[in-house]
């Protein structure tokens, strides 16, 4: 019964199709030369539709000067170059960004009854989450350029907009990791670093004085680049959130040196806060540096640390860590790494004073983008990536995770 409902489905749409592409035109088809181009009669097309295939024809235009040649109609149905239907790849690409590109084929026979092979799944996917990019590039550039020249006063309506940013490592074709540093025993590398960055606002507390990230307000970018691009690129998508009306920005990290740089750069009067939770494996790793084996005493010193931590005391972590210094020189170098990075840091580790003003002092939310939109898809068992693939499916990921595939296909249909 589903095979005669989308047969019959199929001939409606068939139908619907006759004369988009051909027939009279009032207006001369023009080539990029600027020469108008002449009618070399109708060409048929079998396009392939979530519907199954159809038959379509259409005029073909050719230009006298330059040898070009249009199909008016292919570009007005989004088909140049393809013999798939835009919702056809539309299914496609949201199949191939939940799970690996064979489970896609599978699902899509099962749940819509479309017969694609797991190489046309991975194809359309990239090629989508390509044109996503390149499409959240335009409107970013567009945005910073606004903001560049609009001198007005803005009115302040966002109390609080969040930027927060980390990397993950993605698993990748030995051709994409030669001659690259890594973890690995030899020194080599099997990943490349993904950075994800994400933006939210949040304008409430709680009954109880925490801070509640506002509804649909977060948006994530992702891309293996090198950091300054990165930079680039989360300043842009803050721009585009509405940076200039923001009260206040705050910054949320891991510390890392990369991510301290972008701050400087794009965001120099941001209010920094170092993820508490990294802050507490900082500490946590000072000691088992200092305290060894003695089980006990880590466990007494952690909780006494974390304690200090939390009201923002660092300077007495730092006074009583020192006191304690193992005299073992491997394990008190690496200690005094830890103290540096404490002591380095202790001006964004105010944690007392950052929730007394009802601030975000964890960056669980980019934790969890790490993991749903890059883990989930792209560090299965045996996966290896392309650079090319993995930026296409993190791309395709990110759109959908910030809720703007709708405004993908839209401005892709007008």
């Amino acid at each position: 019964m589903r095979a005669a409902v989308l047969c019959a489905g199929a001939r409606v749409l068939s139908e619907a199709l006759e004369g988009v592409g051909s027939g009279r035109r009032d207006k001369p088809v023009l080539c990029r030369c600027g020469a108008a181009m002449q009618s070399r009669g109708v060409r048929r097309k079998l396009l392939e539709t979530i519907l199954g295939p159809v038959e379509y024809r259409r005029s073909l235009f050719r230009c006298p000067s330059c040898g070009r040649t249009r199909f008016p109609g292919d570009e007005a149905l989004d088909v140049v170059g393809t013999t798939r239907s835009p919702g056809l790849r539309r299914m496609m690409a949201r199949a191939g960004s939940k799970s690996t590109f064979k489970e896609a084929r599978v699902d899509l026979k099962v749940y819509a009854g479309v017969e694609v092979s797991a190489k046309d799944v991975e194809r359309v996917s990239e090629t989508i989450g390509e044109d996503m990019a390149q499409w959240s590039n335009r409107q970013a550039v567009r945005a910073v350029e606004e903001f560049a020249k609009d001198s007005t006063r803005v009115e302040k309506t966002i109390p609080h907009m969040y930027v927060s940013t980390d990397g993950t490592g993605v698993p990748m074709t030995k051709r994409e990791v030669a001659g690259r540093k890594g973890k690995q025993p030899d020194g080599s590398a099997k990943t490349r670093e993904v950075k994800l960055g994400c933006v939210f606002t949040q304008t409430t507390k709680d009954e109880n004085g925490y801070p509640v990230r506002d509804p649909d307000s977060t948006t994530f970018l992702a891309r293996i680049e090198s950091a300054e691009a990165f930079g680039q690129r989360l300043f842009a998508e803050a721009v585009r959130r509405g940076l200039d009306k923001a009260e206040e920005i705050i910054v949320l990290g891991d510390g890392a040196t990369w991510i301290k740089n972008i701050v400087q750069t794009h965001f120099p009067d941001a209010t920094q806060i170092i993820d508490l939770y990294h802050a507490r494996e900082h500490v946590s790793d000072l000691c088992k540096l200092i305290f060894g084996s003695d089980e006990a005493k880590i466990v007494h010193y952690r909780t006494r640390w974390w304690a200090d931590l939390d009201e923002g005391n660092v300077e007495k972590i730092l006074t009583e860590a020192k006191r304690h210094l193992p005299r073992k020189r491997e394990r008190g170098k690496k200690a005094k790494v830890e103290i540096a990075y404490l002591n380095k840091n202790k001006q964004r580790m105010r944690y007392d004073r950052f929730r007394a003003r009802g601030l975000f002092v964890g960056s669980g939310v980019v934790e969890a983008g790490c993991k749903s939109i890059v883990a989930q898809r792209l560090k299965q068992s045996g996966m290896e990536w392309s650079v090319r693939g993995a930026n296409a499916i993190i791309a395709l990921r990110c759109t959908m995770k910030s809720g703007r595939l709708e405004d993908y296909w839209e401005d892709r249909a007008a």
